[in-house]
């Protein structure tokens, strides 16, 4: 076998770095949706982290303190919520898709469905009663119940496997992250102002989504929620939710949702309400977007536009999923940082290599006078 030459073995190390790093990144790649936002949320916590520190008179005592606060915080109102919205959702999706009119569409979305809607429950309801209906039920639905619970199954346990690793990196990144940081910032491949300007768009991403653009649209969601239930609008907490998602949407945003909300309480001859509706659509909802988040983005501001921002949202969630909703600005926030570091270097060595052109030029000029 013959023997490299130096620089073939560095060249070939190379390789073999290459490689192995590759092979690591599809090892965590199933699992770094969590991780990106375990990152995101350590990073943000940090200030936190360190004052609590000081008044436990630990770290560790204040990471565990903040790790099982945003358990409740996650798990309290999420699991309240998941029931209400499945049912709310369910029930808005029959009402509108069962109207037979653009107007009886308006009015099942803000007063709910003209008739009862519960014939469907005692179909089941008889079927229960009848012990040769439940076997033929069974017989003719079990495969595909089944199979959906085994879907089910396997989701949740996929969510359950996320949940545990995000908060189990959630208190490492919170004790450890810095002295991570450090080491990539050593051992990455690239020139270190490079590695921490990424790094500061990486930070830049977590706290533009989370406070410029969450914390906006979840006050516009909240404003119009309280609405809709003051106003006897059946389904709020759903409706509510679709205005939060609805925020994202430049110009028109919210009032996609609250003005067929105001038109079907028109049209059910609510006329107050509905008036009710518009005023507070135009005068306090449409204008937290104008008041809130500039005061949001003081602390929390996400240098892309919005046509940027809403298409790289809805490109993560069709390739990403859900996890999308944060990937997809994060990739997108990263590729333009790495563009700009890429122009710089080019302008840089367009310089360097005008300088030297230069002090070439003046080189040849001296020895000629010298001769």
């Amino acid at each position: 076998m013959p023997i490299l030459s130096p620089p073939q073995q560095t060249y070939a190390f190379r390789w073999v770095v290459l490689l192995l790093v590759i092979g690591a990144a599809a090892t965590f790649l199933p699992l770094w949706p969590p991780l990106v936002l375990a990152a995101f949320v350590a990073v943000m916590a940090r200030p936190l982290l360190l004052r609590i520190g000081k008044a436990t008179g630990g770290r560790q005592r204040a990471a565990g303190a903040l790790v099982v606060a945003l358990v409740m915080a996650v798990f309290v109102p999420i699991g309240g919520a998941v029931v209400s919205l499945s049912r709310g959702a369910v029930d808005l999706a029959r009402s509108v898709m069962a109207s037979d009119s653009a107007k009886s569409a308006l009015v099942a979305l803000s007063s709910g469905p003209a008739g009862d809607q519960g014939g469907g429950g005692g179909g089941i309801l008889e079927t229960i009663k009848s012990p040769g209906k439940i076997a033929a039920f069974v017989q003719e639905h079990g495969a595909a119940a089944a199979q959906i619970l085994g879907g089910v199954a396997g989701a949740a346990t996929e969510a359950l496997l996320g949940l545990f690793i995000f908060f189990y990196a959630v208190y490492v990144f919170l004790l450890e992250g810095p002295g991570y940081y450090e080491w990539m910032e050593k051992h990455a491949p690239i020139d270190v102002q490079h590695t921490k300007r990424l790094a500061a768009a990486f930070n830049e991403t977590g706290r533009g989504l989370f406070i410029g653009v969450g914390l906006t649209g979840l006050t516009q969601g909240i404003v119009a929620t309280v609405t809709y239930v003051a106003l006897g609008v059946p389904r709020a907490l759903v409706l509510g939710l679709l205005t939060c998602i609805a925020s994202l949407i430049p110009s028109v945003g919210t009032a996609l949702i609250w003005v067929p909300v105001a038109i079907g309480l028109a049209l059910a001859g609510k006329l107050a309400h509905a008036a009710i509706m518009a005023g507070v659509g135009v005068l306090v909802i449409a204008s937290v977007d104008n008041i809130m988040r500039p005061v949001f983005a003081r602390f929390g501001k996400l240098e892309l536009s919005t046509f940027v921002l809403l298409t790289s949202i809805f490109g993560g969630l069709a390739i990403f999923g859900t996890w999308g909703l944060l990937l997809g600005p994060l990739f997108a926030r990263l590729a333009k940082e790495a563009l700009i570091i890429a122009h710089i270097d080019r302008l840089h060595e367009k310089r360097a290599e005008i300088d030297a052109a230069a002090a070439h030029t003046n080189d040849g000029a001296e020895v000629h006078a010298a001769d």
